[in-house]
């Protein structure tokens, strides 16, 4: 059986040229979306396989993990893509901290219960990689005002991250946050570099070797500083 990779937010944008580049690369890929319908005609067009999830939604998660293992029995990497509000309207002091509330629900505890759910599948793996999408905006050594409810969340997603790379590690489970940069997708908006070019850096953390980094931040193979 080829290797079993499930990507939210596949769909469109980043979370979507991941699943074609992996499924190139002969990955089973397991395209998540809110919708079904959504899902399956993403997945139609890269090679994947379409499987409706919302990772705001413990119930949905839950029945997803269940249909992963019943399939398959196994995962091998977990994408955490799945992002919302990056808010340019707002800033810290003066933040509507119910959106705030609102994007750690997806950007933070979504890839959170991903874990926790996916973690007794992912063990089961020979190479099992989790791969969390965060953002430069995130790093504290080049931090300043303004999208506060997308950088907090994503400053928080990295400190998972290196929680859970120390945890798993005698799970011998890589896990990394990776940076694509700024992208021309419908949230980057345009001027960004091409999403297969932000993908590829992606989907190098997914097919890291088995020596490969842990509790790392990166960006196109390249550490970045936190």
């Amino acid at each position: 059986m080829s290797d079993i990779a499930l990507v939210t937010g596949g769909n469109r944008g980043l979370g979507r040229e991941v699943c074609r580049q992996l499924s190139q690369r002969g990955y089973t890929v397991l395209l998540t979306a809110r919708s079904e319908d959504a899902a399956r005609d993403a997945a139609q067009a890269v090679g994947a396989v379409p499987l409706r999830l919302d990772v705001t939604d413990p119930a949905s998660i839950a029945a997803a993990a269940q249909q992963v293992e019943q399939t398959y029995g196994r995962l091998d990497v977990l994408i955490n893509s799945a992002a919302i509000t990056y808010d340019t309207w707002q800033r810290a002091a003066t933040a509507d901290l119910a959106v705030v509330h609102e994007a750690a629900e997806t950007n933070l505890y979504g890839p959170w219960r991903m874990v926790q759910a996916l973690l007794p599948l992912l063990r089961k793996s020979a190479h099992p990689r989790i791969v969390n999408v965060s953002s430069e905006a995130a790093s504290l050594a080049s931090m300043g005002a303004g999208t506060p409810a997308y950088n907090t969340t994503k400053v928080a997603l990295n400190a998972l991250t290196r929680m859970l790379a120390a945890e798993l590690r005698p799970d011998h489970i890589l896990v990394n946050s990776i940076c694509p940069g700024w992208v021309a997708t419908d949230m980057g908006g345009p001027g960004g570099r091409p999403v297969s070019e932000g993908a590829a850096g992606i989907v190098w953390a997914a097919t890291l070797p088995d020596n490969g980094p842990t509790g790392g931040f990166f960006r196109d193979g390249h550490p970045l500083p936190w």
